[in-house]
């Protein structure tokens, strides 16, 4: 092969490569209204009938939980049910469950669940909302703006996450409200 075509070809790699960066950047920055994808760590078992039962299991769990905590606010009941999905290494699960510690006033595991959400997805744009809203409610606003500017870069200004957070920090310190 001439160096003129392995040029060329290399060229087109990355054009394709760039080319798709947006979209799955996008996929990553979805909100937690539909469940994360299913973690590839799973080892299948040999007796499954159906491969994708597993996922349709996962996905209706996740889906009751959502309801429990953002339908019914009952969110002690919550975090069993979202830990019994065996996901809570997703960022999706990680971070309602660290939503459901904030809101019953655990701040300290709610801050635990917040990192791990992030370690499992830096670019989980819900979790930067939710986790700039608990550095609001802590007095915290520097590390709150930081969070803001995050979601700015991931999903910009428009977006439901940057607009919640924003009219947060707009409020003036310790008015003693909670989100």
């Amino acid at each position: 092969m001439s160096r003129f075509a392995i040029r060329l070809l290399t060229l087109a790699i990355f054009a394709m490569a760039l080319a798709t960066a947006p979209v799955i950047t996008k996929v990553y920055a979805a909100p937690d209204e539909s469940p994360p994808p299913s973690s590839e760590k799973k080892k299948k078992k040999t007796s499954e009938v159906k491969p994708g039962i597993e996922d349709t299991a996962f996905a209706k769990g996740y889906r009751a939980a959502y309801a429990t905590i953002y339908d019914r606010n009952d969110y002690a009941a919550a975090i069993p049910q979202l830990k019994a999905l065996g996901h809570d290494d997703t960022a999706a699960v990680a971070n309602l469950i660290g939503y459901s510690y904030r809101k019953l006033g655990d701040y300290k595991v709610s801050q635990i669940w917040y990192e791990r959400a992030l370690k499992a997805d830096p670019n989980h744009v819900k979790t930067w909302q939710y986790y700039g809203l608990w550095q609001v409610e802590q007095g915290n606003r520097d590390s709150a703006q930081y969070h803001l500017n995050r979601i700015a870069a991931l999903s910009g200004t428009a977006s439901e996450e940057y607009r919640s957070l924003a009219a947060a920090l707009e409020k003036p310190p310790g008015t003693g409200l909670v989100y």
